[in-house]
């Protein structure tokens, strides 16, 4: 099954608080599934859209493999899943910035409440990376590398998620790909 999580690094903090119990909600009814979260060539989009993903990930218990660039919106994903979850192949690459929204004309200005909802949302270790890279600002700055697997585990730690990672189709470039083959290769041994 796909989920596709499409936009354009937009902060959607409109009704923010009304986001955050949808995704709440969304979370307690979700139920174990039997897919491996992998990611791949997202590009971020509405905090909103990200909240509600990672949240019913997070209930189901789905482990998340990051492969590929995982920008704006998508980094949430190292706040919202629990980091024995979620693990990062050699080619990951996070991009972080400050929160945008459209102004009158459609040009991206910058969204204080955005920028302090992701803020919030990212744990200490991660806050500390982008303080010490220039902080949440319109340029983005990137955590790859052996810089990541300082914060985020390597798969290649992680045999089994490695497995199912190549044992895969090819992951999609796009978003958020949910494969129920992979998470059954990454529960054998």
């Amino acid at each position: 099954m796909v989920k596709a999580v499409k936009g354009n690094g937009g902060s959607g903090v409109m009704g923010f608080r009304s986001i955050i119990a949808g995704a709440l909600l969304l979370a307690s009814g979700a139920t174990s599934a039997s897919a491996t979260i992998l990611i791949s060539e997202d590009r971020g989009g509405q905090i909103g859209h990200y909240l509600q993903t990672f949240a019913v990930a997070r209930a189901s218990g789905e482990r998340v493999v990051i492969d590929g660039n995982c920008l704006s919106a998508c980094t949430l994903v190292l706040g919202l899943i629990p980091r024995e979850r979620v693990c990062a192949t050699q080619r990951a690459r996070l991009g972080f910035h400050a929160a945008w929204m459209p102004d009158e004309n459609g040009r991206p200005v910058t969204s204080p409440m955005g920028t302090q909802a992701l803020w919030n949302i990212y744990p200490n270790h991660v806050r500390s990376w982008i303080s010490r890279n220039g902080g949440l600002t319109r340029k983005m700055i990137f955590l790859q590398g052996r810089e990541l697997n300082t914060m985020v585990a390597s798969c290649n730690q992680s045999p089994r998620i490695e497995r199912a990672a190549i044992s895969s189709d090819r992951i999609t470039t796009g978003s958020v790909r949910y494969d129920r083959r992979a998470r059954a290769a990454s529960s054998r041994r």
